[in-house]
């Protein structure tokens, strides 16, 4: 089972359970607009339709709290100093529980939203962080290795990743943040390739002293992963920008230096090691290949003695698992190494398996039933995430399992899901840059949930950077045009919420509060199996802005219907026109509603209670069927009575003029 890609015409096969996660955010803050709106709705809508699809107890949709490593100490560090009281275990929970609770406030349906430090999460993590460790020392994919860690002389710490701040050294990198081994953006590179460091304690250049870690051997990874980047582009639906970014990395070991800083290339090349150099007329710097790391970095201790300046390209290196940072999982004491911990990112990529084991436990089950969860054969798992994440879910974690299934444990590689940024306005921002986003829970203040939901659902992130350009936010001389995210939600507040009253009010004029009896007409069964087949096509390639085009088109299509041919019946007293028209709108509603409904649930919801159907309502058996299928006999069929001016889909009171 694999997201293999589908032909024109061809249904996609869904698997008969899927594991899906959402990344997790880290546990020193409150969730911005970007967590929510770039990453979780899509995590949920796709779950919620999955649900629907093939039976929500074949779902499991988890993610949580990250809660360990070096960014956490460190804010927690800055808050005690002005004067915080709790410990560090009181600031993750504290942070935890705004996080749970503002997803709760976007109905984001989480089966498990845990934390790698809480509970019966955190022992379980532990467990599972020790089985993988023991299991990649087994098969010889991890190795110990002395680097440089930046040390405080005038402190006399070492600095955790957090501590120390610079340049990022990956070429063309636009970074405003790159901390000790990795930038912002995703980057990794050695402690000892960052620009201009500084430590966050002194304010001056730290000094440097080698420390063992454990490591994982990814640059040892290419060939794998280089085959199964050429299976992902022939046979898989996975995003094209996605397997660019992971192609970048599979490269051999590069160095580039700008023409500007060397007068005879001759010279330069006979003083670095072995190497192939790339030398094009139009481009500004030399390139430099190598064929393994050591020998590029003899080239770049050479270049720094020259005092010639470069720039390191992307590659694979090894993937730091241990640090010594206090607040972290436990690594297993081995060979002459004692208490490490696993550095955040590494047991972040296998906290999703702790937190199905965790939920699995929760509901009575066998947690060892995650292996049939996550590498059944009938299974499938996805992985929602940031862009920027994706060297980690992408190239590191797809190593350490092609790794773990050289042994007794055959991971099957799960379908990564990567969003482009969603800018505030057209800038990127995030909780560490200049521009601070607006709080999620700020945005409920201006905006329902379900006009939310739909709006960021229909930013088409699948494929590029979209700018959140919420009215409220703008001043008044910028506010031209109407404010999107109420056009977006308008679809259901205005045009889907008045077409269902409509049918329910004629119904109680006309019809008793009964759905006439009568087949529907051959146009409408036509139209709903077009738009069901378009957005269930699109749902497979969680194109979820593709999904809100079909809405669209398809609820005002109705809409038109209605209006068309009641006026119609008006006109000329026809009550045969106006029962067929009701039979049609009715059945488009029920299905439309399925559609929506992972988008919107409440409001879905709604509409099943006052047609009263069971939530069979929902199940993709059935969604083209007639309503009488699901209730028997029309004319013995009770709806809830709908009181004027009653809302499915409603909007907030500021909102109504």
């Amino acid at each position: 089972m694999f997201s293999k890609r589908i032909k024109p015409g061809e249904r996609p096969c869904f698997p008969k359970k899927a594991v899906i996660t959402a990344g997790m955010p880290y546990g020193n803050k409150n969730l911005h607009f970007g967590h929510v709106g770039g990453m979780f709705i899509h995590a949920d809508i796709f779950a919620r339709f999955l649900r629907d699809r093939i039976g929500k107890d074949n779902v499991i949709f988890v993610s949580g709290t990250d809660c360990y490593g070096s960014p956490i100490q460190e804010s927690y560090r800055k808050l005690v100093a002005d004067g915080y009281q709790g410990s560090i275990e009181d600031y993750v929970m504290m942070n935890h529980k705004s996080q749970e609770e503002t997803l709760k406030k976007y109905e984001i349906s989480c089966n498990m939203f845990a934390g790698s430090a809480i509970g019966e999460a955190k022992e379980i993590h532990q467990e599972v962080s020790n089985w993988l460790f023991e299991e990649l020392y087994k098969l010889g994919y991890i190795r110990q290795e002395s680097t440089p860690q930046f040390y405080d002389e005038e402190f006399n710490v070492y600095l955790n990743g957090r501590q120390v701040v610079g340049r990022c050294p990956i070429v063309g990198c636009t970074s405003e943040h790159a901390y000790a081994d990795e930038c912002s953006l995703g980057h990794q590179y050695m402690p000892s390739e960052l620009i201009n460091p500084i430590s966050v304690l002194s304010g001056k250049k730290p000094a440097f002293r080698n420390v063992t870690n454990w490591y994982f051997v990814l640059d040892e990874c290419i060939e794998p992963l280089k085959e199964r980047l050429n299976f992902l582009r022939k046979e898989t639906n996975t995003r094209r920008y996605q397997m660019d970014i992971i192609d970048e990395f599979l490269k051999k070991p590069l160095i580039h230096v700008p023409r500007k800083y060397f007068e005879d290339l001759v010279e330069l090349e006979s003083k670095l090691p072995a190497h192939t150099t790339i030398d094009e007329e139009k481009k500004k710097s030399v390139t430099f290949e190598f064929e393994t790391l050591e020998l590029r970095d003899e080239a770049r201790k050479t270049l720094e003695e020259l005092g010639i300046h470069y720039t390191a390209g992307k590659t694979l290196v090894p993937f730091r698992l241990s640090g010594n940072v206090s607040w972290g999982v436990k690594v297993p004491d081995k060979e002459d190494l004692k208490d490490l911990t696993f550095w955040v990112w590494p047991e972040s990529l296998w906290a999703p398996i702790s937190f199905t084991q965790t939920y699995l436990e929760s509901i009575g089950h066998n947690k060892e039933e995650w292996k049939e969860w996550w590498n059944g054969e009938d299974s499938f798992v996805y992985q929602f995430i940031g862009e920027d994440n994706i060297y980690f879910y992408s190239i590191a974690e797809m190593a350490m399992f092609q790794a773990l299934s050289k042994g007794d444990t055959k991971m099957k590689l799960p379908h990564i899901i990567p969003n482009r940024h969603v800018l505030f306005m057209d800038t990127k921002a995030s909780s560490s840059s200049e521009i601070k986003p607006p709080m999620a829970d700020e945005l409920l203040t201006y905006y329902t949930p379900e006009q939310l939901r739909m709006h960021f659902m229909s930013l088409g992130l699948s494929n590029k950077s979209t700018g959140f350009k919420p009215q409220v936010f703008m001043k008044e001389e910028e506010r031209v045009g109407v404010d999107m995210v109420l056009k977006d939600g308008n679809l259901l507040t205005n045009v889907f919420n008045r077409l269902i009253r409509s049918c329910f009010y004629a119904a109680q004029t006309n019809f008793d509060g009964k759905i006439p009896e009568g087949e529907v007409s051959e146009k409408i069964l036509n139209l709903a199996e077009e738009k069901v087949t378009e957005y269930e096509r699109h749902m497979y390639n969680q194109e979820f802005h593709r999904i809100s085009y079909v809405l669209d088109e398809y609820i005002r299509e109705i809409n038109k219907y209605w209006t068309n041919q009641i006026r119609t019946a008006d006109n000329n007293d026809d009550m045969e026109l106006r029962k067929q028209t009701l039979i049609d709108c009715f059945y488009a509603c029920k299905v439309m509603a399925v559609l929506v409904h992972p988008i919107a649930p409440t409001g879905c919801e709604m509409f099943r209670e006052y047609i009263n159907i069971s939530e069979d309502l929902w199940s993709w058996d059935h969604i083209l069927e007639p309503i009488s299928s699901y209730v028997g006999d029309l004319s013995k069929h009770e709806m809830k009575f709908l009181e004027p001016r009653v809302d499915f889909f409603s909007k907030l009171e500021s909102q109504y003029e």
